[in-house]
């Protein structure tokens, strides 16, 4: 059965113009996290085998998956549910990595997206992403 859920800041916009976040708990084929972010449109999208990380020590592995339509900003079916969702603000970005912090249910998180590097320096390609937790935290 797919449903639909209406959980606060889920809208299109986050309700009053700021951007919505949803973060995906699916259990098929392999259990793990999507966060997706909007942004031009889009739900930008990485599957998260191992969640977010909950300490800044302890990065996690962040894989791009292709863009979703902002309807899946409130979609849920029998294997996947909403495991948090609210709005994100960019803080900074660049061609190696993005921060963001995520208003979710539970207050404000900080986190960056950072681009490894492959062998000899060379990017590890459009996969090689880590989500890291930074250390500092905002306010909240």
């Amino acid at each position: 059965m797919t449903r639909r859920v209406e959980a606060p800041g889920a809208g299109r916009s986050g309700g009053d113009g700021r951007p919505p976040f949803v973060l995906h708990d699916h259990r098929l084929p392999r259990p793990h996290h999507d966060l997706r972010l909007a942004e031009d449109g889009v739900l930008r999208s990485w599957a998260l085998p191992n969640g977010l990380p909950t300490a800044a020590a302890r990065n996690r592995l962040a894989i791009a998956v292709p863009d979703h339509d902002l309807d899946h900003l409130t979609y849920e079916d029998a294997t996947k549910t909403i495991a948090d969702t609210g709005w994100w603000e960019l803080e900074d970005r660049d061609e190696r990595r993005t921060v963001f912090v995520l208003h979710g249910r539970t207050g404000p998180r900080r986190f960056a997206l950072v681009r490894t590097r492959g062998s000899g320096g060379r990017s590890a390609g459009p996969g090689g992403l880590l989500l890291h937790l930074t250390s500092q935290q905002p306010a909240g």
